[in-house]
């Protein structure tokens, strides 16, 4: 495959992301770029797995561990549309020896009920027609993020909210299933984030809408389980989590959006978590 490669420096700082491209998709990768004509294990996922400020994110630190090497499909903002939909990157993942896919929010994908950027999939970009008609009150124009619209609506009505919450579940889980067919039975879901995997309901949490992944629940993950090999909850320590953004890379007119991401000893102990499963299930039938 011919990758196109450029550099992209995060302005006051070191770190550099290497973007490339596989094949013809259109998605820029951090790199640098996998040779993929030797064995290979492929990580799916959000910000998180791309690892934005973050100079070796945990598919990174997988690598070294596992002496193997591991291409990062990590997309900022991304969601299950971004990867779904583009055949180069689902069949680069089936032909990979293992899978790992970090689960995404059920927001950042389209649905009945609205659309979203097929790459960038926190952008909003239209209501349907049977949205409107559920929140007739509501501009939709006035919103670009998703997240944003969800809240309004919210807050708007939270008994209207649930009918939207169980299509986004809805979807999501035919969406998986799609995703997970496409790539294989060798694959393995992690849960990375700082939320418990539970079946509590969203609007208890302590983030309520700033929760990611937003409304997916344990029952949702346990009906994925016949699809994959392992399901790994990696749930950052206290110890990890108060390290804040220590030991990462940032301009300081970034300094609160990195304080809201998982830093590096976060990425540290997902890496820890995923090894034994990969051992496990990487060179068995």
């Amino acid at each position: 495959m011919v990758g196109i490669m450029k550099q992209e420096t995060i302005e006051a700082g070191d770190l550099s992301y290497a973007p490339c491209r596989y094949g013809s998709s259109r998605m820029l990768f951090r790199g640098p770029r996998r040779r993929l004509d030797r064995p290979y294990i492929a990580f799916v996922g959000g910000t998180e797995t791309y690892g934005k400020f973050i100079e070796k994110p945990f598919p990174a630190l997988v690598e070294k561990v596992m002496r193997q090497p591991c291409v990062n499909f990590g997309c900022v903002n991304g969601g299950i549309d971004a990867f779904v939909n583009d055949r180069t990157i689902m069949d680069i993942c089936h032909n990979a020896d293992m899978t790992v896919v970090q689960v995404m929010g059920a927001n950042y994908l389209s649905n009945r009920f609205y659309s979203v950027h097929p790459r960038r999939n926190d952008r909003f970009l239209r209501a349907s027609t049977v949205l409107e008609a559920i929140y007739n009150e509501v501009d939709f124009s006035e919103f670009s993020f998703t997240r944003h619209m969800l809240g309004t609506l919210y807050a708007r009505s939270p008994e209207r909210f649930d009918i939207v919450v169980n299509e986004l579940r809805q979807a999501w889980v035919a969406r998986m299933k799609n995703m997970l067919g496409q790539i294989g039975s060798r694959s393995i879901l992690l849960w990375f984030s700082e939320e418990e995997l539970s079946d509590v309901h969203w609007s208890e949490r302590v983030g309520q809408l700033q929760t990611d992944p937003l409304f997916i629940t344990r029952q949702m993950m346990e009906e994925l389980r016949p699809l994959v090999k392992d399901i790994v909850v990696a749930n950052p320590s206290e110890t990890a989590l108060s390290q804040g953004t220590e030991g990462m890379f940032f301009p300081e007119t970034q300094h609160n959006v990195a304080s809201e991401m998982l830093g590096v000893a976060c990425h540290a102990e997902a890496s820890t978590a995923l090894v034994p499963s990969l051992r496990e299930h990487l060179y068995t039938p």
